[in-house]
């Protein structure tokens, strides 16, 4: 790595270059994937998935951003190329979209995360990046990468793995490091049966978020050599993180507030159950995600809409939402929205009760309906007199139940042959 001079946080910002990895369907989200990849997946009221990374990256002053897509990409690409082209070209700013085009034979499709930046190895090496920050698309976090860029030149490290801490019972569905008193990373070992805890801890490990800051060479090496590994699942986590902790340096970046020093907001929305909760964390009074911080905006496209609009004031017949959000084009008629968050462009006809819901866009809701601890998939229309999550079993012949008792309703759920394009 050649000798930085007169280092500074803008000098290494501008000399990296961060990959979101955004190809995978996420097929623990059911029915929510079966037409675009999970960072597509509304969030939030307004954002998708794929806009937090992004943000980060826009916030930590980093503005050379490739986008890796494959599965069903296409509102996941129009999504970018609507929301996110006003980086300038002329400065070396942008957010190129890189998807999968086999770039190394015929049948090279995205095998593993790993392999996803090898085959684009050539592009890379043309952009002579210092650093390769690795993302992936699909997690719910504010961070400031900067600090972490600083921390592994400050540690002189090959490789720095970003981390939370997790209880043993949730490590288990994690990649888990084994470190050492400076946070050198002595062992990575995918969903452990048996997870090594942190130094002076008994009940807590260190579990990897699916963050990587490279050496871009050293990065290179290792792409190379794991294309030419047989056998190789070509996965960060599974081969390349395990392969290089003997022989260089890697460093755990611990995700701490720095003030406090507690655990930082992260959120792995890969389940219905985990996206339902996410979703209901932002209508608390103070949650622990603040998407009204001025400080660090989260960026995205959306359509031009109306305010949303609340009418009827009858004893039987009120638009009210309490302890909700409601987005831009929503009209509550003579309903009431109790703890639920309605996305664009939603439509509650008279008589309504949505409590404890998360209503994606473009949903109408009919006359005299009630639901209950539900999602409801964009473009539905839920026929009048409807009632959702009061008799799961019942539920249950119809619509997919999650784990946790959230009951997921998509348009082919209502027979209504909609392959919507988001």
């Amino acid at each position: 790595m050649p000798e930085i001079k007169n280092m500074n946080v803008n000098y290494l910002t501008k000399n990296t270059i961060a990959l979101i990895l955004a190809g995978g369907r996420g097929s623990r989200l059911m029915n929510m994937t079966d037409w675009c990849a999970k960072p597509a997946v509304p969030f939030g009221g307004k954002f998708r998935i794929i806009d937090f990374p992004l943000s980060n990256c826009i916030n930590s002053g980093i503005r050379k951003i490739g986008v890796l897509t494959q599965y069903k990409a296409d509102s996941l690409i129009r999504h970018i190329q609507q929301g996110w082209g006003f980086l300038r070209g002329e400065f070396g700013e942008y957010v190129d979209l890189m998807p999968a085009q086999q770039r190394h034979g015929e049948d090279s499709w995205y095998k593993g995360t790993a392999d996803a930046v090898f085959q684009n190895i050539d592009i890379l090496r043309t952009r002579k990046p210092m650093y390769i920050l690795v993302l992936a698309g699909d997690h719910i976090y504010k961070m400031d990468y900067s600090a972490m860029l600083l921390d592994h030149v400050n540690k002189n490290a090959d490789l720095t793995i970003g981390c939370i801490e997790v209880s043993l019972k949730e490590a288990s569905a994690f990649g888990v490091m084994d470190v050492d008193d400076n946070r050198r990373v002595r062992a990575f070992v995918e969903k452990p049966e048996n997870p090594p805890v942190m130094p002076g801890r008994t009940d807590t490990a260190l579990a990897s978020m699916g963050i990587y800051i490279f050496n871009a060479g050293f990065l290179f090496e290792q792409l190379i050599k794991d294309a030419d590994t047989k056998n190789s699942e070509h996965d960060f986590g599974k081969n390349i993180i395990p392969s290089v902790i003997d022989k260089y340096l890697v460093s755990a970046y611990p995700f701490l507030n720095l003030q406090t020093g507690v655990q930082s907001y992260w959120r792995d929305v890969g389940t219905i159950d985990a996206y339902w909760a996410a979703n209901m964390e932002l209508v608390s009074v103070e949650p622990d995600l603040n998407l009204y911080d001025k400080t660090w905006p989260i960026w995205t496209y959306q359509a031009q809409t109306p305010p949303a609009k609340f009418v009827f004031d009858d004893d039987r017949r009120r638009g009210q939402a309490v302890d909700s959000m409601v987005s831009g084009g929503c009209i509550v008629s003579g309903s009431k929205i109790k703890h639920s968050l309605l996305f664009s462009n939603v439509r509650v006809n008279s008589y309504c009760l949505v409590q404890n819901s998360i209503v994606l866009p473009d949903v109408e809701i009919g006359r005299h309906c009630r639901l209950t601890k539900t999602v409801i998939e964009q473009g539905c229309i839920i026929p009048e007199g409807t009632v959702i999550g009061e008799n799961l079993a019942e539920d249950g012949k119809k619509f997919h139940i999650s784990e946790g008792g959230v009951v997921l309703v998509t348009p082919d759920m209502l027979d209504q042959k909609l392959h919507y394009v988001r």
